[in-house]
């Protein structure tokens, strides 16, 4: 009795192969396929095997990273070679501050102005509104008296980005395995801030360092990892006190 090979993925020529596997046993030698209520055995068995080797021929293609097509299949294939793809980047515009009237100058007038990283101004065009961040604090260069009324000068130009200014925060829990994963697909990842506040801390926290790989760190790195996962979005990942501290329990993960 020969072996019947399935090369293709042709619903009719699985069927008519299926027959002439059946025909080359001699107890159905002389049976009439055609005719008979067996035809509907014969379809159900050459649907089914269409529908295995279709999801076979799918599932091999998704396997390698030169023939997968789903983003999430070519995002994981990437992570086995230490490969991150980039997130989508925010339009950047590039601004020159002028002076910035403090008011009248007294004891109580500041040496420098900051400011503070999030939303700094909004924009219009074709009655569309577009909102532009600093991801960081910028701080003026000097605080300069000119009769009697002090300004706050900025001598370097001061790049924003487009996008609404984000922020989430997690609080750590040792005793599960946690996952801190931002909810938003359409992040722009360098624009990306992580600071970790432990439970002593008043303020927002240290800032981590964002790292591609584990080379000269130790136990006492404060550094955290980004990776993509599922629907583009984020997960931060941090040390486990062998490469990169190890975050406290109760720590507040604060990211931008």
């Amino acid at each position: 009795m020969p072996f019947t090979q399935f090369t293709n993925l042709d619903f009719e020529q699985i069927k008519a192969q299926i027959k002439d596997f059946l025909r080359s046993n001699s107890n159905f030698t002389d049976f009439d396929f055609e005719g008979s209520n067996f035809a509907v055995l014969i379809d159900t068995l050459a649907y089914n095997t269409y529908i295995n080797a279709f999801n076979a021929n799918l599932v091999a293609n998704e396997s390698f990273l030169d023939s997968a097509t789903i983003r999430e299949n070519v995002v994981s294939l990437a992570r086995n070679i230490g490969y991150v793809p980039r997130s989508r980047r925010s339009a950047t515009a590039t601004i020159k501050i002028d002076d910035i009237d403090l008011g009248t100058t007294n004891d109580s007038t500041p040496k420098f102005i900051t400011l503070r990283s999030g939303l700094v101004c909004v924009g219009n065009q074709d009655n569309t509104t577009y909102r532009f961040s600093l991801p960081d604090n910028v701080s003026s260069t000097r605080v300069k008296d000119v009769g009697g009324t002090s300004f706050a000068q900025f001598d370097d130009d001061i790049t924003i980005y487009e996008g609404t200014y984000l922020t989430r925060t997690y609080r750590v829990d040792t005793s599960q395995d946690q996952r801190y994963i931002i909810d938003s697909p359409s992040i722009d990842s360098s624009t990306l801030r992580v600071y970790v506040a432990g439970i002593n801390d008043t303020n927002i926290g240290r800032k981590y360092a964002k790292v591609d790989n584990i080379l000269k760190l130790n136990k006492n790195s404060e550094i955290y990892l980004a990776q993509e996962v599922q629907d583009e979005k984020y997960e931060i990942m941090f040390g486990d006190g062998l490469f990169g501290k190890k975050l406290e329990n109760n720590s507040v993960i604060t990211a931008t």
